[in-house]
């Protein structure tokens, strides 16, 4: 029978996930959206502790500090329409209060180089090779904050640059954690803003230097998430309404190929248990009330129960305490 598509093969991994292996997720979407979903199916995950990152330099960046605990100070924060932020975290770190806004960032720093300490993986996913240096510092930042273009240089990294970038972190990295396997990604989401050619030679970018890294360090692996999308996937009914974001279809597919090549065989069972659980928690009844979904009710709650006997090294109390407040009779 014919080929309908051109699948994109992926090498076996020689390492894989369980539901014991801690994980650090650092990057763009995708490091969001596979460490989300681990941490929904109850893996022990880190993902995005400075929010979401899209250039390599700010990614060896938040390394540095995570790999030395350095804590922000209040030199490190500016006060920007009427919120504290810093430009090496994502806006959802920002607060009007600035000691709010300190120890909600060094209490992630703190927990994250903890974890980093533990984790057996380090997922990096590079979004753009292009970065902003605030003007007044020389500083490349992580976001602009929306503050004025006029304040920023743009600039591209060449691929020299992002293998040094990576290259001066990577040693500290297997000294703190001698045991860390490194996984890379490039994120297929388009940077449309800087125009359809300029995306394809800052990905091109990230791709070379990803190669590199890889040859320079065999031991480090590469999920193709970028070539599964442009390759496999190459149909605009793969993306959300704005064309540039992934629809939840392609999100789900990329999903089921990551699982597929990292999650050992025990875990994906596991996966597949907890996932019908997660679907009876997205439940909507008409009459909270009625006799058949508190008969539903409780039927999740003894599968919780099975599922806490099975695997008691995992937390359902968020889904326990969901069905239980929707119980009529409390039990």
């Amino acid at each position: 029978m014919s080929q309908f598509r051109t699948r994109v093969d992926i090498p076996e991994s020689k390492y894989s996930l369980t539901h014991n292996t801690k994980s650090i997720f650092l990057g763009s979407c995708f490091a969001d959206n596979v460490g989300l979903r681990l941490k929904d199916y109850k893996f022990p995950v880190e993902h995005n502790p400075f929010g979401v990152l899209y250039n390599p330099a700010s990614i060896r960046k938040c390394l540095d500090i995570l790999l030395h605990t350095r804590l922000v100070t209040d030199s490190d924060l500016f006060y920007y329409d009427n919120q504290w932020l810093s430009f090496d975290h994502h806006s959802a770190f920002s607060n009007p209060d600035k000691k709010e806004c300190l120890s909600n960032i060094n209490e992630r720093i703190k927990t994250a180089s903890e974890f980093l300490k533990k984790s057996s993986f380090l997922f990096i996913t590079y979004g753009t090779a292009w970065v902003y240096r605030f003007k007044e510092t020389g500083r490349v930042v992580a976001n602009c904050h929306k503050l004025p273009a006029s304040e920023f240089e743009r600039y591209l990294l060449n691929h020299h640059e992002i293998v040094n970038e990576f290259m001066t972190i990577y040693r500290e990295l297997k000294e703190f954690n001698p045991q860390i396997k490194i996984v890379f990604t490039v994120s297929p989401i388009r940077h449309w803003k800087d125009g359809a050619e300029m995306n394809q030679v800052s990905k091109s970018t990230l791709l070379l230097a990803v190669y590199e890294l890889r040859k320079t360090l065999p031991e480090i692996e590469y999920f193709p998430a970028y070539e599964i999308l442009i390759d496999e996937l190459r149909d605009y009914r793969f993306y959300a309404s704005d064309m540039l974001h992934l629809s939840e279809v392609a999100v789900e597919y990329i999903w089921s190929r990551f699982v597929s090549a990292y999650i050992e065989e025990g875990s994906r069972t596991v996966i597949s248990e907890i996932a019908r659980l997660k679907k009876a928690t997205g439940h909507r009844p008409f009459n909270i009330n009625s006799k058949s979904y508190q008969s539903f009710l409780k039927t999740q709650l003894e599968y919780i129960k099975t599922l806490e006997d099975n695997y008691p090294a995992l937390n359902f109390d968020e889904e326990k305490n969901l069905f239980l407040s929707r119980l009529s009779i409390k039990l």
